[in-house]
């Protein structure tokens, strides 16, 4: 029987006795889905990957600290998510980009967008786009919220904030979002 057959909890009792066959078969399932969850909040392909293979180096090390009280792919996901997070703080802390450059990639993004999609996918771009374009704390809870599909009480986990806080935070970008959204 190839590891392909076995289910993931047979797959977990294996990776937690460092079957590096039972990682790598755990790896090929969950890789894309969790480069997936990094890339949106990376923002960078490269990174996205890197990260998304640290979370799996964290996940396989702390692998005996799962104990079946969530989906095994929750739990990744949580890992990856705080990794991303953790790695964006890191490194865009005083990253600041030049407005022209800015302004080109936008002109840029308008006219492909315009030349070949269509209505719809051009709508999901530009909130994706508005998204994109608020502040990193509204962003964040955005992200995690319709893209990741976190509750107020999960994110408040994520960014090690309160629950008041987090419901604030997301309503408040919900409402920035609103209003960028009308000025289109």
């Amino acid at each position: 029987m190839t590891l392909k057959q076995y289910n993931i909890e047979e797959l977990i009792l294996l990776c937690q006795q460092k079957n590096q066959k039972a990682q790598c078969e755990i790896y090929n399932r969950y890789a894309k889905a969790m480069y997936n969850v990094s890339f949106r909040i990376v923002k960078d392909a490269h990174y996205a990957e890197d990260v998304m293979q640290e979370g799996f180096l964290k996940a396989f090390n702390k692998i005996n600290d799962f104990k079946q009280e969530v989906a095994f792919g929750a739990w990744l996901k949580r890992i990856i998510v705080n990794c991303s997070i953790d790695f964006y703080k890191k490194n865009n802390q005083y990253k600041t980009e030049d407005f022209e450059s800015t302004l080109y990639k936008i002109e840029e993004i308008t006219a492909d967008v315009a030349e070949n999609e269509s209505f719809n996918e051009l709508k999901i771009k530009q909130v994706l786009e508005i998204i994109n374009s608020l502040k990193y704390n509204y962003r964040m809870v955005l992200t995690l919220f319709y893209i990741e599909g976190y509750d107020s009480e999960e994110i408040s986990e994520i960014l090690n904030i309160s629950y008041a806080n987090s419901r604030t935070t997301l309503s408040r970008a919900k409402e920035s979002l609103r209003k960028k959204i009308k000025e289109l």
